[in-house]
């Protein structure tokens, strides 16, 4: 039985678990949002949810705290800077995870896990096109 027991292989050492985790969070931290396998975003979202509340603490203690999880200095920044700061008045919960079905070539499935406050951009940053109202209201000339 595995009762009590919290760590989640996934076929892998524990060095290479390490290495994983730190990575996905670290790349969630600085894309805002990553596509994987669900146990793998399963346990990142618990990793990445701690992260955010060593950020919130804002002290240098919880600078190298997370330095020493994540092991890249960008995304530590990233944390510290943008993501922490705007989950300020939040309790708990900074990421979700939406499914999206079963890969095609192993049927592993898939999700896409994001922090709440994530708003993706749909193709260009630039705001749609109004339409040409203008040149309907305007009578033609004969």
């Amino acid at each position: 039985m595995r009762h009590r027991k919290l760590t989640v292989k996934l076929g892998r050492t524990s060095t290479q678990r390490e290495a994983l985790f730190a990575s996905l969070v670290s790349n969630l931290i600085l894309a805002k949002r990553i596509k994987t396998t669900l146990p793998k975003a399963r346990y990142a979202r618990r990793m990445a949810d701690k992260m955010v509340t060593i950020g919130k603490k804002q002290t240098l203690a919880a600078r190298r705290l997370a330095l020493s999880r994540l092991k890249k200095e960008d995304a530590v920044r990233e944390l510290f800077n943008t993501v922490a700061p705007a989950m300020k008045d939040r309790l708990g919960g900074y990421t979700r995870i939406i499914k999206l079905g079963k890969r095609m070539s192993d049927s592993s499935e898939m999700c896409i896990l994001e922090f709440v406050d994530y708003i993706p951009t749909v193709g260009t940053d630039q705001p749609a096109k109004k339409a040409d109202t203008d040149k309907e209201a305007a009578p033609a000339k004969a």
